[in-house]
């Protein structure tokens, strides 16, 4: 038996490893991580670890000691050169690793600033990887000037912690408004508010030319003409697959590697799971970008590589913590036609409600965990509750989950 061999030491691998020795496998099983550092999470690196309030332990995934007692063949610092499909090889440098079976979790890496705009300037970051926050760290000092280009939620992210160290900050989005691929106007507006308190210098419809500076980044020239100083800046204009390695050995690719409902790929004998893959969902083929996927969908990849024969059920849900607030979002809004908005108990307590057509799509929830866990168990389990009685403010939200499920009993019957 030459065993299973998993490709991506993120979060995704690190969850199919575990999984199959959760479930009896016994074989060989190799994690195979292009960085130095064994499986770490990524979310607390543009919050709790850039803040420092998180050392390097606590973003471990297993304790050290884990992959030995489970017999995992943990290789770091070993990026994939090459998978052989015909004699079903994976290869390190000069090393050629033998599988009966692979996945493939190579997450995602994140859309850099070509040179010929000033990319390549030192003082130009990005945030995905451990090394690449630890580069960052020391730029972190008071009323220095941060530009960041992005107005995702990794931007706003990495704007609420440099406030917190008391930098100067202003966020350019090149859309009309932060957030809108992701979130209705109500939702970016809550967020624009949000950081504009906290003097972040928001400019919408707004794109950069070039970054200027001699070596080392000192200015950007915006698309409206405008020249700023900075001392460094953050680029956070999304992800693409990393999927270079499985396109080169005539795996399909569809906006990231192609799977079928188990998580199989082109090739009977190689899976993928987590961010780099598509799969098919609600009719359509979606690639989520989130840990509760990559969790979800590697734990049913390692069932189906040992005969399970599951079809994953997504149930995307994500969150995003910036100042005092949190964002909690459940469902995917794609498609949306309609939108509710429900206040909470206090002034920054709200929920976006998403609908297409009668039905509940996806709800955010900001600093209101109780809107959050209803909403959600109704997409889950496929329920809408009306929009009238979400606006009605005598409903409180246990009753708008009884509302929800006499619906569904009266639609079913």
């Amino acid at each position: 038996m030459t065993g299973i061999v998993i490709v991506g030491a993120g979060q995704a691998g690190a969850s199919l490893a575990a999984k199959v020795r959760a479930l009896g496998y016994d074989g060989p099983v190799t994690l195979i991580g292009e960085e130095p550092a064994p499986p770490y999470q990524r979310p607390p690196l543009s919050k709790g670890y850039l803040l420092r309030e998180m050392d390097l332990e606590r973003l471990y995934l297993r304790a050290p000691s884990f992959w030995k007692e489970n017999e995992i063949n943990l290789k770091l610092a070993a990026p994939v050169t090459l998978i052989h499909r015909s004699t079903n090889t994976v290869h390190v440098g000069d090393e050629s690793i033998p599988y009966d079976k692979l996945a493939l979790t190579t997450g995602s890496r994140p859309r850099r600033i070509p040179a010929t705009a000033g990319g390549d300037l030192k003082g130009v970051y990005t945030i995905r990887t451990l090394a690449d926050v630890d580069a960052m760290a020391a730029e972190f000092q008071s009323a220095r000037k941060l530009l960041i280009i992005g107005g995702g939620y990794l931007g706003l992210e990495a704007a609420a912690v440099g406030v917190k160290l008391g930098l100067e900050l202003t966020l350019i989005e090149m859309a009309p408004r932060i957030l809108q691929r992701v979130a209705a106007p109500p939702t970016s507006d809550y967020f624009r508010n949000l950081h504009c308190s906290h003097s972040v210098n928001i400019l919408e419809n707004t794109g950069f030319d070039r970054l200027t500076g001699r070596g080392r980044v000192s200015g950007a020239v915006l698309s409206n003409g405008m020249k700023i100083p900075v001392d460094f800046v953050i680029v956070a204009i999304g992800v693409t697959p990393r999927t270079s390695i499985a396109e080169e050995a005539d795996i399909e690719i569809e906006n990231g590697i192609r799977t079928d409902g188990q998580g199989r790929t082109s090739d009977p004998s190689i899976w993928s799971a987590g961010e780099c893959a598509s799969f098919p969902y609600e009719g359509r083929r979606v690639r989520l970008e989130s840990v509760g996927n990559a969790i979800d969908h590697a734990e049913l990849v390692a069932g189906n590589m040992l005969g399970a024969s599951e079809n994953y059920k997504a149930k995307p849900w994500f969150w995003s913590d910036q100042y005092d607030v949190k964002l909690q979002i459940a469902g995917l809004n794609t498609g949306y036609d309609r939108i509710v908005e429900r206040k909470g108990d206090h002034e920054r307590s709200r929920s976006i409600w998403y609908y297409e057509g009668g039905r509940l799509l996806a709800i955010d929830a900001m600093n209101d965990a109780r809107a959050y866990m209803v909403g959600k168990r109704m997409i889950d389990a496929g329920q809408t509750v009306a929009p009238e009685h979400l606006v009605d403010p005598s409903k409180d939200v246990k009753s708008l989950l009884l509302e929800a499920t006499k619906t569904s009993q009266a639609s079913a019957a």
